[in-house]
């Protein structure tokens, strides 16, 4: 017995160094636990490194540019990467860091079209700046109790459901109605007037999205990644053995690389313009769009970093041990999502996966950064993963993100209306800004019919009225004119 458990004992010994500055023992936890659970961690979460690229590259900016996966695959790794053992050595957690869903495709959809790259990462690198001031200045935790509790949850949803849509759109599983047809229905299923799905690409899709229902319902870890890799490997085949029209597949086609390993493409990295977004998209779009990332990155993090700190013991009285360093730390990774041009980087729920495996510590996020780092060297593989591999991860993370509906409380009037806004209005009109302002602003209508003018709180006040600008600035406008 005592020669079985030697090795362990000795690993941690020889380990008094990290021992001490990540209080391993101290924590109860062990140098193998940590390893283990930085391993668990990046297994979980790497799909990032192949999804992130998906999103940002969906997307074009208003000159029409379009960034490479080679480009995305290198920022997305990197940053991830450093941040993540930033997070460890800095904030001493088992938090892993990367480009955050939800976020990427505000980033892609709502703020590139209306300006370039450049300035739309500079809009990236302000977020970061106002999280980090906020965060030590400590107005970031009164600025979250601000906002109503439910329409917090709503914004998850709501995200959640525009994420699905994006991944059914970019598999071609939904599709624009054909102008020929005489409808008046929008979208439909497949392709074609019939809205059938037809075609080897969905047929990819579908059985990407089944291979990943089954992983998840085993509790198999890592379900998202070797579904996509798994996917990927079918469609590479399916492609090869039939001759399908490269168009089917949309902007990847599943081909073989010439090398798997290939040095990182880093030309994203410092191209940012951190004011043009304002000449751009103009003074009060530019200040709604930054306003739209900070409440996102907000949001996210800190309930990410509460349940996660949670489940590893480190919550003391009701406090998260070293939240301070915890906060800077990830209010310095949104900043640099928008200098590697990977979109701001947050804490990941995933994280949650490695504190099972026993993870306690910082070490852990080390060892998960260093993985993350270790991926740069494998940029070739992210062009041969087509939408219709990668898509269905989009979906089921959307379906997660949806279950936090069930914390609405539906019964109450002065939320029911502004919750069901922010959930519909964001996939409906394909942008988040504008269902956290309709939510925002029913919110406050209601209150003040309802004589409860001083439960809408100042600040909630102060959104509303610049929301309720925000939407009707063009007929003002054009009633002035």
């Amino acid at each position: 017995m005592t020669q079985q458990v030697q090795p362990e004992r000795s690993a941690d010994a020889g380990a008094s160094g990290l021992d001490r500055f990540f209080r391993i023992t101290a924590r109860g936890s062990t140098f193998s636990r940590e390893l283990r659970g930085g391993l668990t961690t990046f297994v979980a979460m790497a799909y990032i490194v192949m999804l992130n690229p998906l999103i940002l590259g969906a997307s074009a900016d208003a000159t029409g540019a379009e960034l490479t996966p080679e480009q995305l695959t290198t920022a997305t790794a990197a940053t991830a990467g450093v941040m993540t053992i930033m997070m460890g050595l800095v904030g001493n957690a088992p938090l892993a860091l990367a480009s955050g869903l939800g976020v990427n495709a505000v980033v892609a959809f709502t703020i590139a079209p209306a300006m370039t790259w450049a300035q739309a990462f500079g809009l990236v690198v302000l977020e970061g700046i106002v999280i980090v001031v906020l965060a030590v200045s400590g107005v970031r935790e009164k600025i979250i109790n601000a906002i109503p509790a439910a329409l917090k949850t709503a914004l998850t949803v709501g995200i959640g459901l525009y994420i699905a849509l994006i991944g059914l759109v970019s598999a071609g599983f939904v599709t624009r109605k054909p102008d020929a047809a005489n409808t008046t229905v929008p979208v439909q299923m497949g392709q074609g007037t019939e809205g059938h799905l037809v075609g080897v690409p969905i047929a990819i899709f579908c059985v990407s999205l089944l291979i990943m229902l089954v992983l998840l319902a085993r509790r198999v870890p890592g379900a998202i990644l070797i579904g996509i890799a798994v996917s990927t490997v079918l469609a590479i085949a399916a492609n090869a053995a039939f001759a399908i029209d490269p168009k089917q597949w949309g902007t990847i086609v599943p081909e073989l690389p010439d090398n798997v390993v290939g040095s990182p493409d880093f030309s994203l990295f410092g191209d940012v313009d951190l004011f043009g977004g304002f000449a751009a998209a103009g003074g009060i779009a530019a200040t709604v769009f930054l306003f739209t990332l900070v409440l996102s990155g907000f949001f996210d993090a800190m309930g990410t970093i509460t349940s996660v700190s949670s489940e590893a013991g480190l919550v003391k009285d009701g406090k998260v041990e070293g939240m301070g360093r915890i906060l800077a730390v990830d209010g310095i990774a949104a900043a640099a999502g928008g200098l590697t041009g990977s979109s701001p980087n947050t804490v990941f729920l995933e994280s949650a996966t490695g504190v099972a495996e026993g993870a306690r510590t910082g070490l852990a996020s080390v060892v998960t950064g260093l993985l993350f780092c270790a991926a740069l060297l494998f940029t070739p593989l992210a062009a041969v993963v087509p939408a219709q591999a990668a898509a269905p991860a989009l979906v089921i993370v959307g379906a997660l993100m949806m279950a936090q509906v069930r914390h609405i409380p539906w019964d109450d009037p002065d939320y029911v209306i502004p919750a069901f806004l922010t959930i519909a209005v964001i996939p409906f009109t394909y942008m988040i800004t504008n269902g956290i302002g309709a939510g925002l602003v029913a919110f406050a209508v209601i209150k003040i019919a309802r004589g409860k003018v001083r439960e809408i709180g100042w600040f909630v006040g102060i959104l509303a009225i610049v929301f309720a600008f925000y939407f009707g600035v063009e007929g003002v406008e054009a009633l002035v004119e």
